[in-house]
């Protein structure tokens, strides 16, 4: 009886033992598989770079082609919102047409401009150091690489964005659509004249459109995993959600 309750204790300490060690091991294989699975400080900077300079280029060769902006309603460029009360007036009187030609000859300078955009946005994420890419992936921010963007490149992109919208605005007729509907609109009695710099709302507005489709990008890679689309990708983004779910990695 003596001899089997002896055997009952030495069971009962094998087993605790048994459960110890086994939660040291599982411990210690967690630590080693989160180590190893954490990207280096150069990893996430190339990880970051690289999915940047794919989402950009999307995004910019999308507005660049036909119709990407008059097809796209969430940067379509539109009567400038002081000129609104033109197109009103001027589709009451029947000139649909004129003011359909005004919004499609802006709207295809813009999708010419789109093409500048691309080497000012690449040329920004060549320059960008480790700690802008680390920041940027783990700050907690979905729009954390756009607002980057628009800090380091909007001088820039206006710049190269206005002589190609003026130079298009008159290639593509919306420069005298333009004088066409103030001439007309200016003609109605009573109303006050309109005299908006339409190169600097048409570039404004290229701007804006190229930094939504920028955010569009940059949200698809930070939540979909089918976008991550490289070993280097999945690793460095992963290691993003994990550190965003509260998961400590050292």
């Amino acid at each position: 009886m003596k001899l089997f309750k002896l055997l009952l204790i030495a069971a009962a300490l094998s087993s605790s033992f048994t459960s110890s060690a086994q939660f040291k091991l599982g411990d210690a294989l967690k630590k080693a598989a989160s180590s190893v699975s954490s990207p280096s400080a150069t990893e996430i900077g190339a990880g970051l770079k690289e999915a940047l300079e794919a989402g950009v280029s999307a995004g910019a060769d999308r507005l660049s082609a036909k119709d990407g902006f008059l097809g796209n309603a969430a940067v379509k460029l539109l009567f400038p919102p002081e000129a609104q009360k033109i197109e009103k007036t001027l589709r009451g009187l029947g000139m649909n047409k004129l003011c359909d030609d005004f919004v499609t000859s802006m709207n295809r300078a813009a999708e010419e401009a789109a093409r500048e955009a691309k080497p000012i946005f690449i040329s920004a994420i060549k320059q960008m150091s480790i700690k802008d890419a680390s920041n940027i992936l783990l700050g907690g921010q979905k729009d954390a690489a756009t607002q980057y963007f628009k800090n380091v490149t909007t001088s820039q992109l206006k710049a190269a964005f206005t002589p190609v919208i003026q130079s298009n605005l008159e290639k593509t007729g919306a420069t005298r659509y333009w004088a066409d509907v103030t001439a007309a609109y200016n003609k109605v009695p009573l109303v006050k004249k309109i005299n908006t710099d339409l190169t600097d709302y048409a570039t404004q507005k290229s701007v804006d459109g190229l930094f939504h489709e920028v955010a569009e990008e940059e949200l698809k890679i930070r939540t979909s995993s089918g976008a991550r689309t490289s070993p280097l990708l999945q690793k460095v983004f992963g290691y993003a959600d994990k550190s965003s779910n509260g998961v400590t990695i050292n």
